[in-house]
Protein backbone atom coordinates (compact mmCIF):
# COMPACT_ATOMS: atom_id res chain seq x y z
CA UNK A 1 0.00 0.00 0.00
CA UNK A 2 1.59 3.47 -1.01
CA UNK A 3 1.40 6.48 1.08
CA UNK A 4 -1.22 7.81 -0.31
CA UNK A 5 -3.75 4.88 0.32
CA UNK A 6 -2.01 4.42 3.72
CA UNK A 7 -2.53 7.82 5.61
CA UNK A 8 -6.79 7.67 4.97
CA UNK A 9 -6.77 4.12 5.73
CA UNK A 10 -5.36 4.65 8.92
CA UNK A 11 -6.91 7.62 10.01
CA UNK A 12 -10.47 6.11 9.08
CA UNK A 13 -9.07 3.41 11.56
CA UNK A 14 -8.50 5.30 14.46
CA UNK A 15 -11.68 7.50 13.83
CA UNK A 16 -13.81 4.19 13.84
CA UNK A 17 -11.99 3.32 16.77
CA UNK A 18 -12.40 6.13 19.01
CA UNK A 19 -16.49 6.47 18.64
CA UNK A 20 -17.31 2.63 18.55
CA UNK A 21 -14.95 2.84 21.76
CA UNK A 22 -16.80 5.27 23.29
CA UNK A 23 -20.21 3.98 22.31
CA UNK A 24 -19.55 0.61 23.17
CA UNK A 25 -18.72 2.09 26.75
CA UNK A 26 -22.49 3.26 26.72
CA UNK A 27 -24.03 0.70 24.99
CA UNK A 28 -27.21 -0.25 26.73
CA UNK A 29 -26.99 -4.29 26.54
CA UNK A 30 -23.33 -6.35 26.60
CA UNK A 31 -24.22 -7.59 23.16
CA UNK A 32 -24.43 -4.22 21.86
CA UNK A 33 -21.10 -3.64 23.65
CA UNK A 34 -19.38 -6.89 21.90
CA UNK A 35 -20.03 -5.97 18.74
CA UNK A 36 -18.60 -2.06 19.68
CA UNK A 37 -15.73 -3.05 20.48
CA UNK A 38 -15.08 -5.61 18.27
CA UNK A 39 -15.56 -3.60 15.31
CA UNK A 40 -13.74 -0.77 17.17
CA UNK A 41 -10.49 -3.27 17.94
CA UNK A 42 -10.39 -4.50 14.94
CA UNK A 43 -10.31 -1.18 13.42
CA UNK A 44 -7.43 -0.04 15.71
CA UNK A 45 -5.31 -3.33 15.05
CA UNK A 46 -5.45 -1.77 11.43
CA UNK A 47 -5.15 1.16 11.90
CA UNK A 48 -1.90 0.91 14.28
CA UNK A 49 -0.31 -2.12 11.95
CA UNK A 50 -0.25 0.72 9.08
CA UNK A 51 1.44 3.67 11.15
CA UNK A 52 4.18 1.65 12.72
CA UNK A 53 4.91 0.34 8.88
CA UNK A 54 4.08 4.09 7.77
CA UNK A 55 7.04 5.39 10.74
CA UNK A 56 9.53 2.63 10.59
CA UNK A 57 9.78 3.45 6.65
CA UNK A 58 10.60 7.11 7.55
CA UNK A 59 12.89 6.19 10.15
CA UNK A 60 10.62 7.32 13.19
CA UNK A 61 11.40 4.44 15.06
CA UNK A 62 10.05 5.76 18.20
CA UNK A 63 6.64 6.37 16.65
CA UNK A 64 7.01 2.81 15.27
CA UNK A 65 7.45 1.19 17.94
CA UNK A 66 4.60 3.06 20.24
CA UNK A 67 2.08 2.05 17.42
CA UNK A 68 3.55 -1.50 17.30
CA UNK A 69 3.08 -1.22 21.39
CA UNK A 70 -0.69 0.03 21.07
CA UNK A 71 -1.35 -3.10 18.36
CA UNK A 72 -0.30 -5.75 20.49
CA UNK A 73 -2.38 -4.15 23.69
CA UNK A 74 -5.48 -3.70 21.36
CA UNK A 75 -5.10 -7.65 20.44
CA UNK A 76 -5.85 -8.14 24.26
CA UNK A 77 -8.93 -6.09 24.49
CA UNK A 78 -10.01 -7.34 21.35
CA UNK A 79 -9.91 -11.02 22.66
CA UNK A 80 -12.05 -10.15 25.14
CA UNK A 81 -14.58 -7.74 23.85
CA UNK A 82 -17.60 -10.06 23.97
CA UNK A 83 -16.68 -11.06 27.62
CA UNK A 84 -18.29 -10.57 31.03
CA UNK A 85 -16.95 -7.92 32.32
CA UNK A 86 -15.90 -9.07 35.84
CA UNK A 87 -13.96 -11.90 34.06
CA UNK A 88 -12.04 -9.75 31.15
CA UNK A 89 -10.54 -7.50 33.96
CA UNK A 90 -7.16 -9.10 33.87
CA UNK A 91 -7.12 -9.05 30.06
CA UNK A 92 -8.24 -5.59 30.05
CA UNK A 93 -5.43 -5.11 33.02
CA UNK A 94 -2.46 -6.42 30.10
CA UNK A 95 -3.95 -4.68 27.13
CA UNK A 96 -4.77 -1.40 29.56
CA UNK A 97 -0.84 -1.35 30.16
CA UNK A 98 0.27 -2.03 26.95
CA UNK A 99 -2.09 1.40 25.68
CA UNK A 100 -0.40 3.47 28.52
CA UNK A 101 2.98 2.50 27.56
CA UNK A 102 2.30 3.04 23.75
CA UNK A 103 0.50 6.59 24.42
CA UNK A 104 3.98 7.60 26.89
CA UNK A 105 6.44 6.46 23.73
CA UNK A 106 3.60 7.89 21.14
CA UNK A 107 3.54 11.05 23.16
CA UNK A 108 6.93 11.27 23.42
CA UNK A 109 7.78 12.39 19.76
CA UNK A 110 7.81 15.42 18.60
CA UNK A 111 6.47 14.44 15.32
CA UNK A 112 3.00 14.28 17.09
CA UNK A 113 1.47 18.15 17.65
CA UNK A 114 1.89 19.23 21.14
CA UNK A 115 -1.99 19.11 21.85
CA UNK A 116 -2.51 14.81 20.85
CA UNK A 117 1.14 14.57 22.63
CA UNK A 118 -0.82 16.24 26.24
CA UNK A 119 -3.78 14.26 25.52
CA UNK A 120 -1.73 11.40 25.17
CA UNK A 121 0.06 11.91 28.39
CA UNK A 122 -3.10 12.06 30.23
CA UNK A 123 -4.70 8.80 29.06
CA UNK A 124 -1.53 7.06 29.76
CA UNK A 125 -1.53 7.69 33.39
CA UNK A 126 -5.55 7.44 33.91
CA UNK A 127 -4.90 3.88 32.22
CA UNK A 128 -1.52 2.61 34.15
CA UNK A 129 -3.43 3.44 37.36
CA UNK A 130 -6.15 1.07 37.16
CA UNK A 131 -4.03 -1.44 35.56
CA UNK A 132 -1.82 -1.54 38.60
CA UNK A 133 -4.39 -1.29 40.97
CA UNK A 134 -6.11 -4.86 38.84
CA UNK A 135 -2.45 -6.36 38.87
CA UNK A 136 -2.74 -5.75 42.83
CA UNK A 137 -5.31 -7.59 42.77
CA UNK A 138 -8.56 -5.04 42.59
CA UNK A 139 -11.61 -5.70 41.44
CA UNK A 140 -12.27 -3.57 38.58
CA UNK A 141 -13.80 -3.86 35.58
CA UNK A 142 -13.38 -1.88 32.05
CA UNK A 143 -16.60 0.21 33.09
CA UNK A 144 -15.66 1.24 36.88
CA UNK A 145 -15.66 4.65 38.10
CA UNK A 146 -13.75 6.96 38.21
CA UNK A 147 -10.95 4.63 36.50
CA UNK A 148 -10.46 3.37 34.08
CA UNK A 149 -14.10 4.69 33.25
CA UNK A 150 -12.50 8.83 32.63
CA UNK A 151 -9.62 7.44 30.69
CA UNK A 152 -11.43 6.44 27.40
CA UNK A 153 -12.45 10.26 26.59
CA UNK A 154 -8.83 11.34 26.79
CA UNK A 155 -7.90 7.96 24.98
CA UNK A 156 -10.50 8.61 22.23
CA UNK A 157 -9.64 12.25 21.81
CA UNK A 158 -5.74 10.99 21.42
CA UNK A 159 -6.70 8.88 18.86
CA UNK A 160 -8.55 11.32 16.72
CA UNK A 161 -5.67 13.77 16.94
CA UNK A 162 -3.86 10.75 15.39
CA UNK A 163 -6.22 10.31 12.51
CA UNK A 164 -5.98 14.34 12.01
CA UNK A 165 -2.37 14.29 12.39
CA UNK A 166 -1.64 11.61 10.06
CA UNK A 167 -4.58 13.02 7.93
CA UNK A 168 -2.58 16.29 7.66
CA UNK A 169 0.43 15.19 6.83
CA UNK A 170 -0.72 13.06 4.12
CA UNK A 171 -2.47 16.42 2.87
CA UNK A 172 1.17 18.37 3.31
CA UNK A 173 2.82 15.39 1.25
CA UNK A 174 0.55 15.91 -1.70
CA UNK A 175 0.82 19.51 -1.80
CA UNK A 176 4.81 19.09 -1.72
CA UNK A 177 4.79 16.64 -4.90
CA UNK A 178 2.15 18.66 -6.82
CA UNK A 179 3.80 20.92 -9.52
CA UNK A 180 2.70 24.28 -9.02
CA UNK A 181 1.92 26.11 -12.07
CA UNK A 182 1.82 29.88 -12.08
CA UNK A 183 -0.79 31.09 -14.37
CA UNK A 184 0.44 32.70 -17.31
CA UNK A 185 3.59 30.46 -17.63
CA UNK A 186 4.06 28.31 -20.52
CA UNK A 187 3.47 24.74 -20.00
CA UNK A 188 6.88 22.38 -20.06
CA UNK A 189 5.24 20.10 -22.24
CA UNK A 190 7.37 20.25 -25.32
CA UNK A 191 4.35 21.58 -27.81
CA UNK A 192 3.63 19.80 -31.38
CA UNK A 193 4.83 23.16 -32.65
CA UNK A 194 8.21 22.72 -31.17
CA UNK A 195 8.88 19.27 -31.76
CA UNK A 196 8.37 19.57 -35.66
CA UNK A 197 10.67 21.97 -35.93
CA UNK A 198 13.09 20.50 -33.86
CA UNK A 199 12.53 17.81 -36.08
CA UNK A 200 13.06 19.73 -39.32
CA UNK A 201 16.09 20.86 -37.86
CA UNK A 202 17.72 17.58 -36.97
CA UNK A 203 17.04 16.70 -40.64
CA UNK A 204 18.72 19.77 -42.15
CA UNK A 205 21.61 18.69 -40.33
CA UNK A 206 21.38 15.12 -41.66
CA UNK A 207 20.98 16.28 -45.05
CA UNK A 208 24.49 18.75 -44.92
CA UNK A 209 25.99 16.33 -43.26
CA UNK A 210 25.02 13.96 -46.39
CA UNK A 211 25.82 16.88 -49.07
CA UNK A 212 29.78 17.23 -47.08
CA UNK A 213 30.58 13.43 -47.11
CA UNK A 214 29.58 13.15 -51.14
Amino acid sequence: MNEERLHPVAAAGLVIGALLGMAGSFAPSAELRGLAWGIDGTALVVASALLAVHHLRRGNEQLAAGFLVFLAGETLMVSGSAMDLVAVGPTFAAGAGLWSASLVLVSASPVMPRFVRVTGAIAAVLLAVPTARIFGGADLTPLSQPLPFFAFPFLAVTLLGWAWAHARSSSRDAGDNAIVRVPGEPSQQPTPHLATSSHAARLQRLQRLHRLRG
